[in-house]
Order: structure tokens, then C-alpha cells, then sequence
């Protein structure tokens, strides 16, 4: 069976996404798959709208550009509002409602509303907001195996960083856990 999934990681500056970006990524290379990944770098780093696009395929990659994206992980209201019109009809969009307002989600798509920076405070850090969005991210797609993604932190968080491995593991776990109660 073949498998194709695209998606276009978006908030702003600082909240993460090039790094969760990276971490799908990996994840989908370890997992053996075909993998692209494109950061959007420039003047929204400074706390406008940033954003990067992985596509993971079992087939080669014709094209990393994403015009129509298949799902969405929207991290703030700028970026649902720049790119939840280009979504294909019957995509997957993660809504990081604590953010955004996700009574504004297409009713085309099928979105989950995670309160991700909640979700991190009670885990004891709300910049892991990013990691409980990609973990809902693979909850509902099951692009890769979230175990897969757990094993990737390594090969994205820097050595100086590695005593936080185990907490991002613990956020990607509750985004997904949070995904998998509104899908019951």
C-alpha cells in the first residue's frame, strides 16, 4: 500500500515549528520512507508567521512545493488564516486551540482542536506546545508510528539539550492521547 502524506507546519517565530518540521522528518526517514523538508525562513522569524512543509512518501517525491496541502498543523489564528483556505477537501488539520479559534475551522477539513499550550503547562513547559501538536499530528494521520517520532528526538534536540528528550516525549504522548480521545 502506498502512502503519501503532506503537511504545512505553521505559527510564529519562536513557537517551534522548524523544529518539529525536523523532527517528522527524521522520523519518516527512520521509518524508511521518502521525506522532504522545506523551511520558510525571512522576516516572519521575528515573530510573524513561519513555517515549513514536509511531504513523507513511500513513492519517490516528485515535488517538495505544496500548493494544496493535506493537512495542516496551524499554531496560531495568522497562520489558519493564511493557510487553511489552500487545504484539500477532506484533509487533517491540528488547530493548536489555545490560540486559535477553532470554531473558525473549514467544515471541508477535519480538524482537531488541541489546547496544546495548556496541555504543556501541565506537563510543566508550554514551549513544548509544538511537540503535543506534532504528536495529535500523528495521532490523526498515523503518518509514522509515534514511537518512531519519540526515537527521532534524539537526532533533532542538540546534545545540551538532551535532558529535555524525555519531557518532549512525554508531550508528544498527550497530543496524541488528547487526539485519540475526541476520535473515540
Amino acid at each position: 500500500m502506498s502512502l503519501y502524506q503532506d503537511v504545512i507546519i505553521a505559527g510564529f517565530g519562536g513557537q517551534g515549528v522548524m523544529l518539529i518540521g525536523n523532527l517528522l522528518a527524521y522520523a519518516g526517514m527512520e521509518a524508511g520512507l521518502e521525506v522532504t523538508y522545506i523551511p520558510v525562513y525571512g522576516p516572519e522569524m521575528r515573530g510573524g508567521t513561519a513555517n515549513c512543509t514536509v511531504v513523507i512518501s513511500s513513492e519517490d517525491i516528485g515535488s517538495p512545493i505544496i500548493q494544496r496541502p493535506k493537512s495542516l498543523i496551524v499554531m496560531n489564528q495568522p497562520s489558519m488564516d493564511k493557510f487553511q483556505p489552500r487545504m484539500l477537501d477532506g484533509g487533517v488539520q491540528i488547530l493548536n486551540s489555545s490560540l486559535v479559534d477553532a470554531a473558525q475551522a473549514d467544515p471541508r477539513v477535519k480538524s482537531f482542536a488541541v489546547p496544546a499550550n495548556e496541555i504543556a503547562d501541565t506537563l510543566g513547559n508550554t514551549r513544548m506546545a509544538n511537540m503535543v501538536a506534532l504528536g495529535a499530528y500523528v495521532q490523526a494521520t498515523g503518518v509514522v508510528p509515534l514511537d518512531v517520532v519519540k526515537a527521532s528526538l534524539s537526532s533533532v534536540i542538540s546534545a545540551h539539550y538532551s535532558h529535555l528528550i524525555a519531557k518532549n516525549a512525554d508531550a508528544l504522548q498527550a497530543g496524541a492521547d488528547h487526539v485519540a480521545g475526541l476520535m473515540k
